[in-house]
């Protein structure tokens, strides 16, 4: 069983065991280990559920964390509700989520734990596409080509007369977000004709059902499903690359690689478990990030982000909007602001 379907399998073991706490009554959660509560990004989850495996399996059950997959949208809405301790985040706090935290007095620390190569991927049937540019993703998804650009002749007049069918992420999702912004030049600015999902194993399963299917999420649902799928190289101007560890590293996947988050309530800190399982977060991640196929920040960065942490360096660097192209080491020297 791969990575991602174990990770997802074990989640539903945890509700299926705390449905089962629930029945034996109250005496039994009164003596239930504490939890720490985690939701947002389905990019981000294999990397947490990753750590929280590892964090549980330390803590020989001492602890109990519990993953979700709402979307970074969905996330943020439940942690700036203070319903969760931990919100997965696969872009930036933005502004209407900030001014919600503010409103319900939940303080927050940012920090980037790996970056991600947004993937995007065609059935392996699809014989003509070799490459895409950033324009022709844009003549796909922009707003205008809702109900206009409807085959792949469309998009270049040497591919075949034949359904152009999308899949991507939903409007929840922070990769929605940051492919929109990367792609058509602004964030959310998309087509609503497509299949679209915050669950990334549900887009996965669309492509690999049809022959004339293009989608995107992040690197982990592809390396995952790398025998069922196709990975396109990108041209964002200097050639087409394919996306890979090492062109994330080197900065020639551009302008689809990004640094993914967690965000830490600063109110949640005042459990011991909380903090404990961050500092364990930070000190891991460069192994376990890498085990799940995304590619782990330099040793320096997770250094730095430990720092932050332990000193509680509140609020975004981002000021409310997501940017593309920039390194986490020039994030993580910026001022963050509440």
């Amino acid at each position: 069983m791969g990575t991602i379907k174990m990770a997802k399998s074990l989640g539903a073991m945890t509700l299926w065991l705390t449905g089962v706490a629930g029945v034996l009554g109250v005496s039994a959660l009164a003596n239930a280990a504490p939890v720490v509560k985690i939701d947002g990004s389905s990019t981000v989850f294999p990397i947490t559920e990753a750590v929280a495996e590892e964090f549980q399996a330390a803590k020989r059950g001492a602890v109990n964390v519990t993953v979700g997959i709402s979307g970074t949208g969905g996330g943020f809405k439940k942690f700036c509700r203070g319903e969760i301790d931990i919100a997965d985040a696969s872009r930036p706090i933005v502004k209407k989520e900030m001014d919600a935290c503010r409103e319900a007095g939940i303080q927050y620390i940012e920090l980037p734990v790996a970056y991600d190569a947004l993937t995007v991927v065609i059935n392996p049937k699809n014989d003509w596409v070799k490459s895409l540019t950033i324009a022709d993703l844009k003549k796909m998804w922009e707003p205008a080509a809702q109900g206009t650009i409807t085959t792949w002749k469309q998009v270049r007049p040497e591919w075949p007369d034949k359904p152009l069918v999308l899949f991507g992420a939903g409007s929840d999702s922070g990769t929605f977000d940051y492919f929109t912004e990367a792609v058509t030049g602004k964030s959310k600015s998309s087509r609503g004709d497509y299949t679209a999902s915050e669950d990334d194993s549900v887009l996965v399963k669309g492509i690999v059902g049809e022959k004339n299917a293009l989608g995107y999420f992040g690197y982990a649902y592809y390396a995952e499903n790398a025998e069922k799928l196709k990975a396109v190289p990108i041209d964002g101007g200097k050639g087409p690359v394919m996306p890979s560890q090492q062109t994330v590293n080197d900065g020639t996947y551009q302008p689809l690689s990004r640094p993914i988050f967690i965000y830490v309530s600063a109110k949640s800190l005042d459990k011991p478990e909380v903090k404990e399982f961050v500092e364990f977060y930070l000190k891991q991640a460069a192994k376990l990030v890498k085990e799940v196929s995304y590619v782990p920040l330099p040793a320096k960065a997770y250094t730095l982000s430990l720092e932050h942490f332990k000193n509680r360096k509140l609020g975004t660097v981002f000021g409310g909007k997501s940017e593309v192209g920039l390194t986490v080491e020039e994030l993580l020297t910026r001022e963050a602001k509440l």
